[in-house]
């Protein structure tokens, strides 16, 4: 069977916003792939991503709350923790919404039709749909690809499906709770997921190949998590998996560290290793687009990629995995496709992350060793939380927020915060960076509300050692 259409979206994540009221007299198709149970409608931050990870970290920090309570005189004895409510919780909230976007998609307009199975490019703006009544193809005058990623697993002796390991995709629906979990990897996913299974209870090892944790983050970020990471959890920096296998219900991992061979046993493995674009899902080759060496599809500033009427969008294309920039992305292809003549550039100057872990992490713009290595003219500051009013009420002494700045200019860098709220804190600094705010001025020229926390980022603007001159006008 073939169908020809003005739009086909693959993906349901972010794709699935780009078609509104504006595309009624359009033809449209999304195609979502397969029908299992990680196949939820509604894309990876949804079902697999953000959103539940963030669910399970307000679970973990509040089971945290419990254990500060005594260095601030409140007896809050933890009881017990329900693992099938704190999951149900999560899903029996998440799975609705999936379904309830499927339906939408599937019956909610009389110009879109919903296949569901793998797309696969067979030519310039041409796919094949393996759908469970057959296969079908589709032609459009335009394609957006937007299928997003997948856990990325390494080439390891025994590390296959029948050794029975878990990713992010699977472990936040485990029937039960382990005794002791072994996370491979160091990144966003292995510290979330590390911070969530901790505060249940469970024994975590952590398997990372370099020597700090998150070491993408500012150096003196990684290094503070790191530190405080081993105070938590058993961190093996500097080792490698070589082999796994399965005897008698446990998982045996083999590992060479700095001292030579080890052995470590353990009742589940978390691959969290990172993420791989799906353009080899949807053999974006065959459909003459090009791609980057890491296998993202190579777009344009306007999302267009290299085969005329084809866009991409989110984590299939992006560097930043991250959902907001994949939404942003989606807006500038709606906006493009609808107004083909008045077309718009995504903005990726000041790109924010976080991470939901404990402490938390926030980032925007350039690290002081991204500085260092390309030879950019630099000052930085650090203020920490404890020297704030409501950092020392709240008995904080790890946390601080960093910045970066032009001693020239006194415009920001980058930013950096580790603690409590600073995925919040973070925001007035990529607000400053976006429109080019001077950093004593952005401190001076408004009012921070004593005492609150947002006092840390005013008075690690004011530390910065900006040039005379800025000074004076600051």
């Amino acid at each position: 069977m073939h169908s020809h259409f003005d739009l086909v979206v693959i993906g349901s994540g972010s794709g699935n916003i780009i078609v509104d009221e504006r595309f009624t007299d359009w033809k449209v198709a999304f195609v979502e792939k397969g029908v299992g149970p990680l196949d939820s409608y509604g894309g990876t931050c949804l079902n697999v991503g953000c959103i539940p990870t963030k669910m399970f970290v307000h679970t973990a920090d509040t089971v945290l709350a419990s254990e500060h309570g005594a260095a601030l005189g409140v007896d809050m004895n933890l009881r017990s923790i329900d693992w099938p409510a704190v999951r149900d919780r999560v899903f029996g909230r998440l799975d609705p919404v999936a379904a309830g976007g499927e339906r939408y998609r599937a019956a909610g307009s009389p110009n879109v039709v919903l296949y569901r199975g793998i797309a696969r490019f067979i030519g310039e703006r041409r796919l094949t749909v393996a759908t469970t009544d057959g296969p079908v193809t589709l032609t459009a005058d335009r394609i957006v690809v937007a299928t997003g990623s997948r856990p990325d697993i390494p080439d390891v002796p025994g590390l296959d499906n029948a050794l029975g390991y878990h990713t992010s995709d699977t472990v936040m629906r485990m029937n039960r709770v382990p005794r002791r979990m072994t996370i491979l990897g160091s990144g966003f996913v292995a510290s979330e997921l590390a911070h969530v299974f901790s505060s249940l209870g469970v024994e975590i090892t952590l398997i990372v190949r370099g020597d700090v944790l998150l070491r993408q983050e500012d150096i003196d970020v990684a290094r503070r998590f790191t530190e405080l990471a081993q105070n938590r959890w058993d961190v093996r920096l500097n080792h490698k998996l070589l082999r796994a296998a399965r005897k008698d219900g446990a998982l045996l991992l083999d590992l060479e560290s700095p001292e030579g061979a080890e052995r470590l046993e353990t009742d589940e493995l978390l691959v969290a290793t990172g993420r791989r674009p799906n353009s080899d899902l949807v053999d974006a080759a065959a459909g003459g687009l090009a791609l980057h060496e890491d296998g993202r599809i190579v777009v344009n500033a306007q999302q267009v990629t290299s085969v005329p009427g084809v866009w991409a969008l989110g984590d299939v294309s992006s560097p930043w995995q991250l959902k907001h920039v994949a939404n942003h992305e989606a807006k500038i292809v709606q906006h493009n496709l609808l107004y083909p003549d008045e077309r718009r550039t995504s903005n990726h100057r000041y790109v924010p992350h976080a991470v939901f872990s404990s402490p938390r992490i926030a980032s925007v713009g350039i690290t002081e060793q991204e500085a260092r290595a390309t030879g950019r003219a630099y000052v930085s500051a650090t203020r920490e939380y404890s020297g704030v009013a409501y950092g020392w009420a709240m008995e904080d002494t790890t946390s601080f927020a960093k910045v970066l700045a032009d001693p020239s200019t006194g415009k920001l860098l980058g930013a950096h915060i580790i603690g409590p709220e600073s995925p919040t804190l973070i925001q007035p600094l990529v607000q400053a960076m976006s429109f080019g705010l001077q950093a004593h001025s952005m401190a001076k020229g408004q009012y921070w509300i004593h005492p609150a926390m947002p006092e840390v980022i005013e008075n690690v603007l004011l530390d910065l050692p900006l040039d005379k001159g800025i000074l004076k006008t600051a």
